[in-house]
């Protein structure tokens, strides 16, 4: 692994405990709800998708920017539900939640992509019909 995927992961396990810092601040301002619309929409998702690094193709990186956001607001949403299940939601309580699932995500390698495994199964078949 090389130091800027280091820094990368460490960036995002950061952002969840960064978010929650944030709510911290008075309320309404723009330094408060910013971090924490970044984080819950992107942070997730961000955490479980990048962290294969340099070893996805072109076609592969697009598809997981694209899937960043929608995993990351299916898993806030799951994690909401869950919360409010056991009468325990509160945004301290989701911001945890989700800063701990990031921060754990983060030390594993990423998700298998369709698109990251498909080029080689494609290479494998040229290479055996030659």
């Amino acid at each position: 692994m090389t130091s800027g995927q280091t820094h990368i992961r460490l960036t995002t396990a950061l952002s969840g405990w960064l978010a929650l810092a944030a709510t911290e601040l008075p309320a309404g301002t723009p330094l408060r709800w910013i971090p924490v619309l970044l984080f819950v929409s992107l942070g997730p998702g961000f955490a479980l998708l990048y962290p294969q690094g340099d070893t996805l193709r072109p076609g592969a990186r697009m598809e997981a920017l694209a899937l960043v956001a929608p995993l990351s607001l299916s898993f806030g949403a799951l994690v909401s539900t869950c919360l409010f299940l056991v009468h325990g939601f509160s945004a301290t309580a989701f911001l945890v939640s989700l800063a701990g699932f990031s921060t754990l995500a983060c030390a594993f390698p990423g998700l298998p992509l369709p698109a990251a495994t498909r080029g080689a199964a494609e290479r494998d078949k040229r290479a055996r019909t030659r």
